[in-house]
């Protein structure tokens, strides 16, 4: 399964990610990853030293994705610029009314 607009595939599939009670906000590219590190938590009782190697292959996956969404967003930004004003884009979080 290939997610639109990601260069990284689906590798666990829906019904595995329902089967090891993924929440759905995690269901990303990363799931795959995701469901043995939560079931080493399990089995370990959360302890933070016992599950770094598959902690760390997770953080790593997901670090990947927005560095990628970032990439995404950096080249589509020239897109957005008013034709008349040289240098003003419309900015991507907008600014308050006091500031």
């Amino acid at each position: 399964m290939e997610v639109k607009g990601s260069s990284k595939k689906m590798i666990a599939t829906q019904a595995e990610m329902v089967e090891n009670k993924v929440p759905i906000p995690y269901r990303d590219q990363c799931a795959h990853l995701l469901i043995p590190l939560n079931k080493c938590r399990q089995s370990e009782f959360y302890l933070p030293w016992k599950c770094e190697n598959q902690r760390h292959s997770y953080e790593k996956c997901e670090y990947e994705l927005v560095m990628e969404r970032m990439q995404k967003i950096r080249e589509e930004e020239p897109k957005f610029k008013h034709p008349g004003k040289q240098g003003a884009s419309i900015p991507l979080v907008p600014r308050t009314a006091n500031a």
